[in-house]
């Protein structure tokens, strides 16, 4: 499924995969955030995304005009945990809705892990 909308030139679609994205995106512009983790966590152990890979930690339900994001991070350690992820619910919200004109309904945030200095 994916966000569509019509206007008097015609009919936009933008596909899930391009929302997840751009969140992971606005996602890593704040301070604090180590980078995203898949959403599957196995033996307990978060799994850090690549640049290329972003999207995987995102996850976006679309009903009807309601759009639904659900962000997997990892932060690094020492920081205030609930300010980095509410910095990151603004900073996602105000990029969809800035640069994609999508307004959303609902940004849930899971740490997934916790990343000391370089160590993994």
């Amino acid at each position: 499924m994916e966000k569509e909308w019509s206007n008097e030139y015609g009919k936009v679609t933008i596909a899930r995969e391009v929302i997840s994205k751009i969140a992971g995106l606005a996602a890593m512009e704040c301070y604090g955030l180590v980078g995203m983790s898949s959403r599957k966590v196995q033996d307990g152990l978060a799994h850090l995304l690549g640049w290329e890979n972003l999207s995987k930690g995102v996850l976006v339900d679309i009903d009807d005009d309601l759009v639904k994001l659900e962000l997997n991070i990892i932060v690094e350690y020492g920081t205030n945990i609930h300010e980095v992820a509410n910095n990151i619910q603004e900073r996602v919200n105000y990029t969809l809705k800035d640069k994609v004109g999508i307004s959303v309904e609902e940004i849930d945030v899971n740490v997934q892990g916790v990343r000391v200095g370089n160590a993994g």
